[in-house]
């Protein structure tokens, strides 16, 4: 699904709500997590998953195409990590309602 996708299945599921509305809500969320990442946050959304941020340290590579060694340097690489609903969801168990806790 791309994000213009995304943008029409939430307005037309809402049809009291614009398509531009829509589209700036959902560019205003992107651009928030983009940006607590940016500044190294963990971002948590309950039930879908976690963005982090992973720093991979600088090493030696090669060149696929020459088998030269390349120096690497360090970069900072963005991660998901899927919640249990969603994992759930996707392995065909617990359709993500109802309450998780054992009572």
């Amino acid at each position: 699904m791309t994000k213009s996708e995304l943008i029409a299945r939430i307005a037309e599921r809402n049809p009291h709500l614009y398509q531009r509305d829509v589209e700036r809500i959902v560019t205003n969320i992107f651009d928030e997590i983009s940006k607590a990442l940016g500044r190294g946050d963990r971002v948590e959304l309950r039930g879908f998953g976690a963005f982090s941020v992973k720093h991979r340290d600088s090493r030696v590579g090669r060149n696929p195409r020459t088998g030269a060694s390349v120096e690497v340097s360090e970069k900072a690489v963005p991660y998901f990590k899927t919640g249990k609903q969603l994992r759930d969801q996707l392995n065909g168990g617990d359709d993500g309602e109802g309450d998780d806790d054992a009572s």
